[in-house]
């Protein structure tokens, strides 16, 4: 099978599969080339509310396939930072499914991501010192950001692998599940993302990834939405809301 990276959509969840199977679902220069279009459709699109990142089979992301790194110039890393940050500026809510092996720039995409669901059993690590790469500025700060700066310069100082217990403890993962037990959980998780506000979804996000100057413009949004009188009368009325800011 060819790298590719898919898109499917079911119940207003996307769900984005990295497939390269042959190296461990590594990301290839042209997939990390691809991800930014990919992302586009789905942000504008009012059918999709949410994004699942994972990997095919029984892996997330073993990094970037080190066979393109010999490239001429910086082509990779510049790529890979730009899928980075277009996951990172998705405005819906995204969450990486995470098995296997999730190192180098299979971490990097999962940082991207608002939150990270594991299995039990899955290797972290971020290895640019293996290979005596300078890992972007952004990436460091946004890993900095998740586990705080001690943790993040253990990881990239070291470029040990990480078991799930210590991932979590750091905050690299918000949840750890049991073997068989990830699919399951992401999709009962999804089903109440989708439930909720997407008003109060997106301005949270960019609250949180340090966007306070965007105070007056959600304000705004929430004043047009309708979402805020449908919550209050939902709940007065004992019924599930539903929510219609970006339909």
């Amino acid at each position: 099978m060819e790298p590719q990276l898919t898109v499917g959509v079911v119940d207003e969840v996307a769900t984005l599969v990295i497939t390269n199977p042959a190296k461990r679902n590594a990301m290839t220069a042209g997939m990390w080339r691809s991800l930014p279009g990919l992302l586009a459709p789905l942000a504008a699109d009012p059918a999709v509310r949410a994004l699942v990142l994972t990997g095919a089979g029984e892996t997330f992301c073993a990094g970037a396939d080190i066979s393109t790194l010999r490239e001429p110039g910086d082509e990779q890393q510049t790529l890979a930072v730009r899928a980075e940050e277009a996951l990172a500026a998705f405005p819906k809510p995204t969450l990486a499914a995470i098995r296997g092996f999730c190192v180098g720039g299979g971490s990097q995409l999962a940082a991207a991501c608002d939150l990270r669901f594991a299995e039990e059993g899955t290797r972290f690590g971020v290895t640019p010192a293996k290979l005596g790469i300078v890992y972007p500025a952004s990436s460091t700060r946004r890993l900095a950001s998740l586990v705080g700066p001690a943790a993040a310069k253990h990881l990239l100082f070291s470029a040990e692998l990480i078991d799930t217990e210590r991932a979590l403890r750091t905050g690299l993962v918000d949840e750890v599940l049991p073997v068989g037990e990830l699919d399951k959980r992401v999709a009962e998780f999804t089903r109440t993302l989708v439930s909720r506000s997407l008003l109060t979804q997106a301005a949270a996000k960019e609250f949180a990834d340090g966007r306070a100057d965007r105070d007056a413009h959600w304000a705004e949004q929430a004043r047009g939405s309708g979402d805020t009188a449908e919550g209050v009368a939902a709940f007065l009325e004992r019924r599930p809301p539903r929510f219609t800011y970006g339909l």
